[in-house]
């Protein structure tokens, strides 16, 4: 049974932009974090693809290709406003609703209702687009999959974009895996298809036809070649939720001239946003990680581990400072990363635990302030100057949406 609607909206901060903006519409829009001729693009319009934009571009190369590009910067509350409308939409068909990312999700039928599961596939697929444009915006488009498991239904959404709508069946699986390559499907990327073409299987049904001991022993060389023998059987295996392994973020510098004070500054101010999104998971760390990216494209990295895990700002900003002191002065991006991530504090009480105790409160009491008054209300004055820096939207999780 056909269970499984993906649904993938298609160049979604772009159409969105188009969407509020009527004038954007039919135009090349590109989407960029910051107006700067450093800033990269993260996603695109349609019109700007077919001019041959693509994500991670400059500024002053997008340009080069394409004249008369419009820049937009990233409006967050936009987005998240649209996610959740998505949602919202979904979860009137089933209480099994996934978002896999900002843009895209998927319903499970099998947790619907009798009346809702009882209908055609097809039939809810078209309803979904019709009810995101009439409840969102006319100008909203998505993509459509159905198919027995998450992986074939997402396949489906991408094989005709824009605005498609694709059912994968037992009956019509082969005919669509003859016009695809390895590649075409979700998961396969350059290294697996060369394990792959190791063992003879050069194209999706050749995959397809192989049997599991194969896939097993010589592809994958572990279990993982049984959910691939079960995935492209249309078997349901990835169905689960992976726990957080680290929390992080980047940021492109805006020129070369900032002082290193001021580049510290904005590495204190990713500091306390990864500090935040650690504890909004109620999450703690043991290992801290600052990096960055000179204008020679060097790469610089430093990092520490504690032997009692950490949460705070306070913790979290001083461990960064002083890795970020080891760095070279002028950086063209820098991020930090927070690893080794547990559930629980350490049980072990310490000498100072009082102290703990007390920046832990003074943390929770700032987030409750910036959680209800907004962002960064309240932050250290070793920060100040960098309200420029965006809340950055994640294009593959939705753990930070609220």
């Amino acid at each position: 049974m056909n269970d499984i609607i993906f649904i993938d909206l298609n160049s979604c901060f772009a159409t969105i932009e188009q969407q509020s903006r009527p004038m954007l519409r039919g135009r090349p829009v590109a989407i960029t974090n910051r107006i700067t001729p450093n800033a990269c693009i993260i996603a695109a319009s349609y019109e700007a693809k077919a001019k041959g934009i693509k994500v991670g571009m400059r500024r002053r190369e997008a340009e080069a290709i394409c004249k008369g590009i419009i820049f937009a910067e990233t409006e967050p509350s936009k987005y998240i406003f649209v996610h959740n409308k998505l949602k919202h939409i979904m979860q009137d068909y089933s209480a099994d609703v996934v978002m896999k990312s900002i843009d895209e999700g998927l319903i499970n039928l099998a947790a619907a209702p009798p009346h809702i599961k009882n209908r055609n596939r097809t039939e809810i697929g078209f309803e979904i687009k019709h009810r995101l444009c009439t409840e969102i915006g006319d100008y909203m488009r998505c993509n459509v999959g159905i198919a027995s498991n998450r992986f074939l239904a997402k396949l489906a959404t991408e094989l005709h974009k824009p605005d498609g709508l694709d059912e994968i069946t037992p009956e019509n699986q082969r005919i669509i895996f003859a016009a695809l390559k390895l590649t075409d499907l979700p998961g396969i990327n350059i290294h697996m298809e060369h394990r792959l073409n190791a063992v003879n299987i050069f194209t999706p049904l050749q995959f397809l036809d192989a049997d599991e001991e194969t896939l097993v022993k010589l592809v994958c060389k572990s279990i993982d070649g049984t959910k691939w023998y079960k995935r492209l059987r249309g078997i349901e295996v990835d169905d689960y939720l992976s726990d957080i392994k680290t929390v992080g973020r980047q940021y492109v510098m805006e020129n070369r001239n900032l002082t290193h004070e001021e580049a510290k500054a904005r590495i204190l101010h990713l500091s306390e946003d990864v500090g935040y999104r650690l504890r909004s998971k109620n999450l703690y760390a043991r290992g801290v990680y600052v990096w960055a990216y000179g204008y020679d494209d060097v790469f610089y990295h430093k990092s520490t581990i504690f032997k009692h895990a950490i949460d705070t700002d306070q913790d979290i900003c001083h461990a960064a400072s002083k890795l970020f002191e080891q760095l070279p002065t002028h950086v063209r991006i820098i991020g930090i990363t927070l690893y080794k991530l547990q559930r629980e504090p350490n049980q072990q009480l310490t000498l100072y635990q009082d102290q703990i105790d007390r920046a832990e409160h003074i943390c929770a009491a700032i987030d409750q302030i910036n959680h209800r008054f907004g962002a960064r209300k309240i932050h250290s004055a070793a920060s100040c100057g960098t309200e420029h820096i965006k809340a950055k939207i994640p294009f593959c999780s939705t753990r930070y949406l609220g």
